[in-house]
């Protein structure tokens, strides 16, 4: 996927409304790269680097919510998905945030995980 400049914005939620929303059955999008991922993820959310990331292999029916370890990424694939029509929002200081706030983070093993 090519990132332009120019990128409509793109809202920014808390790990407690990220939770909320994916409660509410919205994708959670972890655009990290694969040590990342190894290292510890949010449990439910879906792997696709940034580097690898194409709209048409997103579901357009739910809404995105988009993590990276601080929330620099996830912002760009944010609003490269907002720009094709996504309903999607940015996790406001990604998995860093989302661990700070209490949430847990899992390895593919089910094992707690940790930000890397």
């Amino acid at each position: 996927m090519r990132f332009g400049r120019h990128h409509p914005r793109v809202d920014e939620v808390g790990p407690a409304r990220a939770l909320e929303l994916a409660r509410d059955g919205a994708l959670l999008l972890d655009v990290r790269e694969p040590d990342e991922w190894r290292a510890g993820h949010i449990r439910g959310s879906v792997h696709v680097p940034l580097g690898a990331l194409d709209p048409t292999g997103i579901p357009r029916d739910v809404p995105v919510v988009a993590v990276c370890r601080s929330g620099n990424r996830s912002g760009t694939a944010a609003a490269a998905l907002a720009a094709h029509g996504y309903d999607v929002v940015n996790l406001a200081g990604g998995v860093t945030a989302w661990q700070r706030a209490g949430l847990a983070l899992v390895t593919d093993d089910g094992e707690p995980g940790w930000v890397r």
